[in-house]
């Protein structure tokens, strides 16, 4: 087994159906962030940490993902007749990103099944999972640490984030032991969606994980858990009581985060990268101050 983290998996393959119907007829992780479908952000923040091979869980109807990190002859010599080399140089961003790789999931059986499509690209090394519906600020750094742990312990590493109580139930929960490091915990054990009383910490496990090849033998063996999926987290949970595959740690994340899985917390993204680039936010700020202002 290689001890390196090299490669990616990003799994696209979920219908989005709570934004229809936007997403009717194109895939939800093409949705515009400001001006960028928000599975480039997630194609670049793996290139930043160094994964350059990545392997994206597609499946019908989402030829538009491929489209986007492939080259379009046509447009480029267009903007290169007119000389609009800023267009161009946006344009040829997504081709330029990684190495792509792409695979159907085929079955729609859950997030541990379209990983487990990734077993024949990614081989017996570790990996990286990256979820679409989470953007991490490129200035917060998650998986280059989320790498470190992983070679430094051999483990598993999953990222972790304090939320409030109140919202636990809307995440998979981890129980965790202290470490010598404040930022990094041993997983002792998951519970998805836990209610709050029944919870074990507010820990919530977020869309960022750094697995060993090991997880693909486990998910082969684990049965269909909630909704009839077959559950990452099942197979974490197996993972975590098990020492002679390295456990499972998690890495406590205290930057910035983006959800876009959900309308509100999509609009918010939008309204937050929007207002802190340079070229938007001196227009936008006074327009949302005054806007705000008329508000009840």
């Amino acid at each position: 087994m290689s001890s390196n983290v090299t490669k990616a998996v990003i799994p696209a393959a979920g219908l989005g159906t709570r934004f229809l119907p936007a997403t009717k007829a194109m895939p939800k992780e093409m949705l515009p962030v400001v001006d960028k479908p928000a599975i480039q952000y997630v194609v670049e923040e793996a290139a930043a940490a160094g994964l350059n091979d990545v392997l994206m869980i597609t499946g019908r109807n989402k030829n538009a993902l491929e489209n986007h990190f492939d080259r379009v002859a046509e447009l480029e010599a267009t903007l290169e007749a007119k000389g609009d080399h800023a267009k161009l140089e946006r344009v040829n961003e997504s081709t330029d990103i990684a190495d792509m790789h792409y695979v159907r999931q085929g079955d729609p059986k859950g997030l541990g099944h379209a990983v487990l499509r990734a077993k024949m690209h990614v081989g017996r090394e570790p990996f990286a999972v990256l979820l679409g519906d989470d953007l991490i600020d490129p200035r917060d750094p998650l998986l280059t640490r989320m790498i470190e742990e992983q070679e430094k312990r051999n483990t598993t590493v999953v990222a972790l984030l304090e939320v409030d109580p109140s919202q636990i139930h809307l995440y998979g929960a981890a129980a965790v032991e202290e470490t010598d490091d404040p930022d990094v915990v041993k997983v002792t054990g998951l519970v998805e969606k836990p209610a709050r009383e029944s919870a074990p910490s507010n820990l919530a496990i977020i869309g960022r994980y750094v697995l060993r090849p090991e997880v693909f033998e486990v998910l082969e063996k684990t049965e269909p858990g909630k909704g009839g999926e077959i559950q990452l987290t099942d197979a974490l949970q197996t993972l975590a009581s098990d020492d002679s595959a390295g456990g499972v740690y998690g890495v406590v994340f205290r930057g910035r985060r983006y959800d876009t899985g959900d309308k509100i917390d999509y609009l918010k993204a939008i309204v937050q990268l929007a207002s802190e680039r340079d070229d938007l936010g001196s227009e936008l700020v006074p327009w949302l101050k005054s806007f705000v202002a008329t508000l009840d």
